[in-house]
């Protein structure tokens, strides 16, 4: 009896240290590289070293495409503006000699540059076949849009765009792109969407703080200079009218055929409305 417990101890602990002849065996490495296809995003960070270009992607640089089969359907750039008089990029359209009575009207917007008179005979239609160019015979001479887009060739080595200066209020300002708290902070801002030198120039400015710019703004009167200086040149205008409008009514900021400029600033305890003073090329 003895021995039997004995061996039938030393078969129990056998047991207990003994390696399973069963046991899985299995490794913990992962599958081949061929096996998972390449990333698809790009965390790169990518640092810029030239200005900031002001580009619009909004409406007003939208297109309508041309038909398609159409000669122009496969041309960059040949469709239709869906808001011509917004465009950037959109025909501009002058008549040079207005008392002579002539009304340029363009259908299709397409890029074309088209300038003339009365007496113009020809129209330089070759980038876009697409566009009609009629004249008529009257005094109103209104069918036209100016503007200048904001490129990086047009800011100053200070990362400005302007000179502002008015004298009948004291201003004398560099104008920056944009019209944030942070772009004001430094002086005048542009309009991202108005032209920077043709057509109509929109630029804000505040009118209390430490930059107070337009704090006199709507103590301007009809006839007061104001000179604006991009690189393209320096103009002079003169006041046409001071009013005080809603802050919802942007209808001002509408592109126009006669150069001109259109200041804003807020009008002091009355956060629903703006000064604007609009001043005209002379």
């Amino acid at each position: 009896m003895k021995w039997r417990k004995i061996l039938a101890i030393i078969a129990f602990l056998s047991l207990l240290t003994a390696t399973p002849a069963f046991a899985l065996e299995y490794s913990l490495a992962g599958a081949a590289a061929a096996a998972f296809g390449t990333p698809t995003s790009d965390e790169t960070i990518y640092v810029g070293t030239k200005e900031t270009v002001n580009i619009d992607r909004g409406k007003n640089s939208a297109q309508i495409p041309p038909g398609f089969g159409t000669p122009t359907s496969y041309l960059p750039g040949s469709g239709e503006y869906l808001t011509p008089n917004l465009a950037a990029n959109g025909s501009t359209v002058k008549a040079i000699n207005p008392s002579a009575g002539a009304v340029v009207s363009v259908s299709n917007a397409g890029g074309v540059g088209v300038s003339g008179g009365s007496n113009v005979s020809s129209i330089p239609t070759a980038a876009n076949s697409n566009i009609t160019v009629s004249y008529t015979n009257n005094s109103s001479y209104n069918n036209y849009t100016d503007y200048t887009e904001v490129d990086s060739s047009l800011y100053y080595s200070g990362g400005y765009l302007a000179r502002l200066k008015i004298p009948a209020i004291d201003v004398d300002t560099k104008v920056y792109q944009g019209t944030d708290s942070s772009t004001l902070a430094k002086g005048a801002g542009h309009f991202v969407n108005t032209s920077i030198w043709d057509g109509n120039v929109g630029i804000a400015a505040h009118n209390r703080g430490v930059n107070n710019l337009f704090d006199k703004l709507h103590k301007l009167t009809i006839g007061d200079k104001i000179t604006l200086t991009t690189k393209l040149g320096t103009r002079t205008y003169a006041v046409t009218s001071v009013e005080k409008i809603s802050d919802t009514d942007n209808s001002l900021l509408t592109a126009t055929g006669e150069n001109c400029l259109t200041l804003f600033t807020c009008v002091r305890n009355e956060s629903s409305y703006r000064w604007a003073v609009r001043a005209v090329e002379i």
